[in-house]
């Protein structure tokens, strides 16, 4: 009796575990195929995350001027008001304008990069004496590098660049997510 109860248990489990790891298989793939869309279509899916953008800042924007009456003393309230209005006054620009406001997030994507890639530069050398630092000189000369090119080709890098690398990371995260769900699958089989 406690032996078929046992196995009936392994069977649930393992037929749930099947039934979540095929959805998330499914996603894996459908992820890759949006990533490779990216890659090939970058102008489009730049606009599309300008468009996200655009909207993820006019909902903080509300949250800013919802907490504002939460804020208690005056000058907090202010700073709250003005944070509001600010994030959504981007918000709709870049709803209203997304190819200008696509120029602009790579512009200051481009500075981004720059800075990560001195931080990482500097932080290798500090800790050059360490295994795995030569990791970071690596990764800070390749980010260089990168702010480097979407730099020099603004305002065209609008075009290519954010679409380009949202795709080329939702390209890796597919696979990524593909090769844990296939292995999550065989562990149970």
């Amino acid at each position: 009796m406690a032996n078929s109860m046992a196995n009936s248990m392994t069977n649930a489990i393992t037929g749930d575990i099947h039934k979540a790891t095929t959805w998330s298989i499914v996603l894996s793939v459908l992820m890759i195929a949006a990533g490779v869309l990216a890659i090939f279509s970058p102008a489009i899916a730049g606009v599309a995350v300008t468009v996200f953008f655009g909207w993820l800042l006019i909902f903080s924007g509300i949250l800013h001027l919802a907490y504002a009456w939460q804020a208690g003393r005056a000058g907090a309230v202010v700073w709250e008001i003005l944070l509001g209005i600010l994030y959504g006054g981007i918000g709709f620009y870049l709803l209203a304008q997304p190819g200008a406001g696509l120029a602009s997030l790579t512009l200051a994507l481009a500075f981004y990069l720059v800075l990560e890639g001195v931080l990482e530069f500097v932080l290798s050398f500090q800790l050059r004496p360490l295994p795995g630092s030569g990791w970071l000189l690596l990764d800070g000369i390749v980010t260089l590098v990168l702010a480097a090119m979407i730099g020099n080709a603004w305002p065209i890098s609008w075009a290519w660049a954010i679409g380009t690398l949202v795709g080329v990371s939702m390209f890796f995260s597919g696979i990524t997510r593909l090769a844990l769900s296939v292995a999550a699958r065989q562990a149970v089989a």
